[in-house]
């Protein structure tokens, strides 16, 4: 019977059809039904198993008896490219209805946001940081809220964003009904769904493996190599789009520039882009005139790209979470897709805790023609450094050369992650190392007299009297 079994309304059945929408996946056949029922619900499914239809359809069956012109579902979600998705999942299936669908995020204007809250909108989906702003300044009246959802959850714990939650939370009707979505279950969020729901449905469908339709594959190679062995995999994936992860913005702009100079369209996705960007870097992504795609963590959930047929892990993520999810970029709704992991000595304890999950050991696999012995390219950041001479002195230009020696790899590994963020302290001790310069200062003649000296912060200090 298909999706006909939820009796859903005729117009959105027809939006489903539409959609190419057949069968239910495993999480719409037991999340679909709790919903309609009006149960509160918490779910954990592998990404790419419909999740978000799972929640959308039932929602929009219940607004269809709701009161217009006011929100009654607020969705709550981590990023503006998830936001953006959930926006275009509700306007497709809504398309034959009135009910209309907006959305709240930062890093674009809050204008266009304000007046869709003021003008009435039947759902918002909004990240919470712009959507709690919105709330101080008086703009979103919410007293008619009937759903909520909480989509990755635990990725809102990651960023920080709990607190804005639960402020959200204080302000909504206590009677409502509450779904909550979260790949895993940390203690503040076990709190968070305690506190927040009543007596909940749970709908878990194969959470701990990555999904059977992707193939995994290891490509060991030493880091002075990896973007040539990039290069090489890329010219072996065919026609396909391809998402490539890095761990930190900046590499992901580096190696993005480096797939483009060997003749690729390709764009980077990366917090430090404006909306603007990223969502140029999407949409060109979407319809193929953009091939590659390299990008952070901020893409491995939540981008829905049917034509994906590659994700290559240029760095192995940090956790085996972050591993599934962006893998799930590909092999999506029953299709195949293949998942290379380019890996260094130091990724030893993650492939097997990947193996562990996977329940048998990943293939490892060497690009035919590739030169793994090359040597790594010395590079000169600075001149040659000139003979001392007179003129320079021992504080010189001389000296000032001696601090600005070429950073060991490792140390620009992690300067990488510094300059991006992707380190927790910040700019690395390596990356401070690198452009402090030393200062001598030059010895007096011994019979001068002692009359001021200069602290460590420049300050002159006087003589005592």
């Amino acid at each position: 019977m298909g999706f006909k079994k939820f009796n859903l309304d005729p117009r959105i059945l027809a939006a489903v059809v539409r959609a190419g929408y057949s069968v239910p996946t495993p999480v719409q056949e037991e999340a679909i039904p709790a919903v309609l029922a009006g149960h509160d619900c918490i779910g954990t499914a592998q990404t790419g198993t419909g999740k978000t239809a799972a929640f959308v359809l039932p929602i929009l069956q219940r607004l269809l008896e709701a009161r217009r012109g006011r929100t009654a579902a607020l969705v709550l979600t981590p990023t503006r490219e998830l936001a953006e998705q959930i926006h275009q999942t509700f306007t497709l299936f809504a398309a034959a209805t009135k009910i209309r669908s907006a959305t709240v995020y930062g890093g674009v204007g809050q204008g266009p946001q304000v007046k869709a809250m003021h003008e009435g909108v039947e759902v918002l989906v909004a990240c919470p940081g712009r959507l709690l702003d919105l709330m101080d300044q008086g703009h979103a009246r919410f007293d008619g809220i009937q759903t909520l959802v909480l989509d990755e959850a635990d990725r809102m714990f990651d960023m920080g964003f709990l607190p804005s939650v639960r402020r959200i939370l204080g302000r909504l009707p206590r009677q409502r009904q509450t779904l909550l979505f979260s790949a895993t279950f940390p203690e503040e969020v076990e709190k968070l769904a305690a506190e927040n729901l009543r007596h909940p449905k749970r709908v878990a469908i194969g959470l701990t493996k990555p999904a059977h339709t992707v193939a995994h594959a290891l490509f060991p190679v030493p880091q002075h190599l990896k973007t040539q062995l990039l290069i090489g995999l890329l010219r072996k994936t065919g026609s396909g789009s391809v998402l490539v992860f890095t761990r930190t913005r900046h590499r992901a702009e580096k190696v993005a520039r480096q797939v483009k100079q060997s003749g690729f369209k390709a764009a980077s996705l990366h917090s430090d882009r404006t909306q603007g960007q990223r969502q140029a870097a999407l949409n060109g992504f979407r319809d193929r005139s953009i091939r590659i795609l390299v990008a952070t963590d901020i893409a491995a959930r939540g981008l829905d790209v049917e034509t994906v047929t590659h994700v290559i892990n240029f760095d192995m993520p940090d956790t085996a979470d972050a591993y599934i999810h962006r893998i799930g970029r590909t092999g999506r709704a029953e299709r195949t897709g293949d998942a290379f992991t380019l890996t260094v000595p130091d990724d030893a304890d993650m492939i097997r805790t990947l193996e562990k999950i996977i329940g048998k050991p990943l293939e490892r696999r060497k690009l035919e023609g590739f030169d793994y012995g090359a040597e790594a390219p010395v590079r000169t950041a600075y001149p040659a450094r000139p003979a001392q001479t007179p003129a320079s002195g021992r504080g010189g230009a001389f000296r000032s050369d001696r601090g600005r020696t070429d950073r060991t790899r490792a140390g620009q590994d992690r300067a990488d992650r510094g300059r991006s963020g992707g380190s927790r302290s910040g700019r690395s001790r390596s990356d401070n190392a690198s452009v402090v310069l030393d200062r001598i200062a030059p010895k007096k003649a011994a019979s001068t007299p002692r009359t001021e000296s200069t602290s460590s912060f420049g300050r002159r200090n006087r003589p005592k009297r």
